[in-house]
């Protein structure tokens, strides 16, 4: 007997503290999922394994280079991991790998197979998602290209998963 297939995955981005690269990546991916009418079956969320930011909106040019995309990252407010996030989420896909190890030492050995990189996804040729703040206004812009190509891919895969 098969099991009954899956009806909504659940999807948290992280990075070190939720300001710039897991918050845009929540922004462009949750795009992705109303365009294509599947809000009520893929939540997405973002958060920061350290806490030096929670309560805070994404660094302003975050949020200035993704609306130049019309991504909206305005509402979002910075939020630490928690251990209950390694419950309730089926994917939770670092930026980095520093990102993914800080997860890993926190996470139940039970769930260990919902932590990923999100560069896993997309063909970008990089692993990592660099840090926005190296690279000026550029940084910004390429994380953003990054984002869009993994954002398109795990959306793909997700909706074969689901039968969507």
């Amino acid at each position: 007997m098969n099991p009954p297939a899956k009806e909504s995955v659940s999807v948290l981005m992280v990075c070190l503290g939720n300001i710039c690269r897991s918050p845009t990546a929540e922004g462009v991916f949750r795009a992705g999922v109303q365009a294509a009418g599947l809000s009520s079956h893929i939540r997405v969320d973002s958060a920061g394994t350290s806490n030096w930011h929670v309560g805070e909106p994404p660094d302003g040019r975050s949020i200035r280079a993704a609306a130049q995309r019309r991504y909206d990252l305005s509402r979002q407010r910075a939020r630490q991991v928690t251990t209950r996030d390694f419950e309730e989420f089926d994917y939770i896909l670092a930026m980095d790998s520093m990102n993914l190890r800080e997860l890993q030492m926190r996470c139940p050995e039970a769930m260990q197979h919902k932590l990923g990189l999100m560069l896993s996804y997309g063909d970008t040729g990089k692993s990592e998602v660099p840090d926005p703040y190296d690279g000026g206004h550029d940084g910004f812009e390429l994380v953003l290209d990054l984002l869009e190509s993994a954002c398109d891919d795990l959306l793909m895969r997700i909706r074969k998963d689901l039968a969507l």
